[in-house]
């Protein structure tokens, strides 16, 4: 039988594997989970890039007034 692929919890680090052992994957466990998305509720993580506000402001629709 093949073994469930193996990676590291992005919040902790600890190595568990892809399997139903496991079900708030890719996190180790709830409170991986809830540290992780209160971290993008606090802005402390962020996609790159502009903000759709900033590109409403930017000039680019001055077309559509």
């Amino acid at each position: 039988m093949k073994q469930p692929p193996q990676y590291n919890c992005p919040t902790c680090k600890k190595t568990i594997e892809w399997s139903a052992k496991f079900p708030q994957r890719p996190f180790c466990s709830e409170r991986c989970q809830l540290i992780d998305l209160g971290e993008w509720a606090g802005e402390k993580n962020k996609i790159a890039g502009n903000s759709m506000y900033d590109d409403l402001l930017s000039g680019d629709l001055d077309e559509f007034e």
